[in-house]
């Protein structure tokens, strides 16, 4: 388990993220034309992880911004955000955002991946969302860099998760 806090409050994961070095755990996300994407997919490639609780809220659309400004100029590399909102709400951000260079991606159906990268909230005001997190995984599906935002309200690493790439 791992503790974060919402401003200034703790809350609770219900394990803590996959080590680096480590195979990247294999997951079954619904994109925003409702297709099922999973970690084969993407196979070949470099991902960036970026999960967060909501679209809705300031501090995720800003990092959904700031990676798809990012994901423009990188090779081979795809950037995956990934929380429980619907499809259709990360599709009518995107559209209202112009956002083209990174997948939206939601784990709204289960919540597996969420509960199998150990960051699903198990109390608090967010109970059932994603901890804020980065993972990078590399193209032979290993993990390379891992970040799990201490205050929730707070931006990631995006220069530290770059790096990993």
């Amino acid at each position: 388990m791992a503790t974060v806090t919402l401003q200034g409050s703790e809350i609770n994961t219900n394990g803590t993220l996959p080590n680096v070095n480590s195979k990247a755990p294999d997951f079954k996300l619904v994109a925003t034309d409702l297709s099922v994407k999973s970690l084969s997919d993407y196979q070949g490639q470099k991902l960036v992880l970026n999960i967060f609780p909501s679209v809705d809220t300031g501090t995720c659309a800003t990092s959904v911004r700031n990676f798809n400004k990012e994901a423009a100029e990188l090779e081979n590399t795809k950037v995956l955000c990934i929380s429980r909102d619907l499809p259709f709400a990360q599709g009518r951000f995107c559209g209202a955002e112009g956002i083209e260079n990174v997948e939206m991606l939601s784990d709204f159906v289960s919540g597996d991946f969420g509960k199998n990268y150990g960051l699903e909230f198990v109390d608090g005001p967010l109970n059932g969302l994603h901890s804020r997190c980065i993972v990078v995984i590399n193209e032979n599906g290993e993990i390379t860099h891992t970040e799990q935002v201490p205050e929730i309200v707070d931006e990631p690493n995006y220069e530290a998760a770059l790096k990993a790439l």
